[in-house]
């Protein structure tokens, strides 16, 4: 064993064992788990603790665990290298990876407004995200539709957002790319977001009737938001490209709140959906505890 890896392990263990840990995180960090059933997907720094910092390091401990997929929400952010460096890591291990966003904003009115210069920047966010896909072995592009205008009657809204995301469809048809739309609750988190609602959604997907526009369905917000998560998802179906998964209240991981993921993720099975599961979510409780507590839950809500 080489001496970095021995310290790293050492210091691990030391930590286990100070909170009554030792054998629960010598089992986590064997490198027999049986990969999830279903295509669970963590983001960088989620398993920090127990996968160390470094990017890789964390990718090579998921996959011990049993993960086959990864995302990274903030990963056009980061350079060419570094996108390489994950890819070449993901693919080696045999791992599927995810979405990242292409074009994102909390503060401006992009998709449902008419401003030419916020539409322009929102073409060119996309344009640079082919290159970032392709890099990743990718197809899915989380692409957030920006704030409402509540000077505009909606229906303009709705109007120049199935223009843009139409233009979006003209850059991402070709390479075959999907954009995918995800509704953020604007209760809790999200106030003022134009898209919040799935319905909303699957009226922009059918609209702009294009497999390269599709919906990310994030379970946390749909509960938020609207409640009445299986039907929704049901009625949606056809549209729904992307899965993300986490508990309501909190946004912590599934078993920590009032989402019932043992039933969700049987029916999701039932229907036959084999994409991702992104874990968008905090771990509830801190350190090396909480995350072994996590891994727990997913394997406990993972179908049979």
């Amino acid at each position: 064993m080489k001496r970095d890896t021995f310290i790293k392990n050492g210091i691990l263990a030391s930590a286990a064992i100070a909170s009554g840990l030792y054998t629960d995180a010598i089992s986590q960090s064997s490198t027999s788990e049986k990969p999830f059933r279903t295509k669970f997907s963590p983001e960088f720094d989620i398993f920090a603790k127990a996968g160390g910092k470094d990017p890789i390091d964390q990718i090579k401990w998921g996959h011990d665990q049993g993960f086959r997929a990864w995302e990274n929400t903030w990963l056009k952010s980061k350079t060419v290298q570094e996108q390489e460096k994950i890819s070449n890591a993901i693919q080696k291990l045999g791992m599927e990876f995810g979405q990242f966003v292409g074009t994102i904003t909390f503060k401006e009115v992009t998709f449902a407004g008419n401003n030419k210069e916020l539409r322009d920047k929102v073409l060119s966010d996309v344009k640079e995200s082919v290159e970032v896909a392709k890099r990743m072995n990718t197809k899915y592009v989380h692409n957030v539709l920006g704030l409402a205008d509540p000077k505009m009657p909606k229906d303009f809204q709705m109007a120049n957002a199935i223009e843009l995301l139409k233009q979006v469809a003209d850059i991402y048809e070709p390479h075959g790319i999907i954009t995918v739309m995800e509704t953020m609750n604007s209760k809790v988190d999200h106030p003022g977001m134009f898209l919040h609602e799935i319905p909303q959604a699957y009226m922009l997907a059918k609209a702009v009737g294009s497999p390269s526009v599709k919906i990310l369905f994030d379970f946390y917000h749909v509960q938020i938001e609207e409640g009445n998560v299986l039907a929704l998802l049901d009625h949606a179906w056809d549209e729904i490209a992307y899965l993300q998964i986490g508990d309501a209240p909190g946004r912590y991981e599934p078993t920590t709140g009032e989402i019932n993921y043992v039933n969700v993720l049987r029916h999701v099975a039932d229907k036959g959906y084999k994409g991702f599961m992104g874990m968008e979510h905090r771990i509830k409780r801190p350190g090396i505890e909480g995350e072994l507590a996590a891994l727990k839950a997913y394997r406990a809500i993972d179908p049979i």
